[in-house]
């Protein structure tokens, strides 16, 4: 059986990404390596980690793509749910994040909104779909 284990967001901090995911969503930050090179947190079923960009690019020597506030967001993002969208958007907000699309009603009645993290990458907060 195939199972979707974990994705890695390649970053310039490591700690400081944690240290933001931790606090605005609750996750437990599960292990951060010496040299605050790689960090793991628990989200539930999958894990959300981090690498340091010196130790991404040493497994791809092509290079990739780096997140960054000054370029538009990747076309992917890490999706949230809450009962409450506007309170974890001011979270994120306080804890650092920027605001891209304010909490709205979709047509299928799901609330969304969107912020980039410290990296820039896309966060999705949004009302479950049951």
């Amino acid at each position: 059986m195939i199972k979707f284990a974990y994705s890695i967001l390649y970053v310039s901090d490591v700690k400081k990404t944690a240290e933001f995911y931790s606090k605005t969503f609750g996750f437990e930050v599960r292990f951060i390596a010496p040299g605050d090179e790689y960090a793991e947190l628990s989200t539930g079923t999958t894990t959300l980690s981090f690498a340091a960009l010196p130790l991404a690019k040493s497994n791809l020597r092509d290079g990739f793509q780096e997140s960054s506030l000054q370029s538009k967001p990747f076309g992917m993002e890490l999706g949230f749910t809450t009962v409450d969208v506007p309170a974890l958007v001011e979270k994120a907000l306080s804890n650092g994040a920027t605001l891209l699309e304010e909490p709205k009603e979709k047509p299928w009645g799901q609330v969304v909104a969107y912020v980039r993290d410290l990296e820039g990458f896309l966060i999705e907060i949004c009302t479950p779909m049951d």
